[in-house]
């Protein structure tokens, strides 16, 4: 049992949407963007006064992140993506209940 008598070394951690080990730019920017839309619509679907804004962004960000969960590689970039739908969804549901594009 060698290995129990010595140091144990592990990995720092690091954060990366690149599992596999390839490089995937476009479907990392569409995770990323799916993701700050849904937090922008989420955060304006709770102000009265910006429901045009917060229901066209949600509808973006919805439309968007079904795409980008179409075209996704890696499991770390389809979670970011379905927070970025489920905040999307939230916000144009709110958009909508408080008056929608009128």
């Amino acid at each position: 049992m060698p290995h129990m008598l010595g140091p144990i070394e592990s990995e720092p951690f690091r954060f990366t949407l690149n599992t596999d080990g390839r490089p995937h730019t476009r479907e990392n920017i569409l995770a990323v963007g799916t993701l700050l839309v849904g937090i922008v619509a989420f955060v304006l679907g709770f102000i009265v006064s910006a429901h045009a804004v917060a229901t066209a962004l949600g509808i973006i960000g919805f439309a968007g992140g079904l795409f980008s969960q179409y075209v996704s590689v890696t499991t770390p970039q389809r979670s970011l993506i379905i927070m970025g739908v489920v905040g999307s969804f939230v916000g144009a549901v709110l958009g909508i209940a408080h008056g929608g594009f009128s």
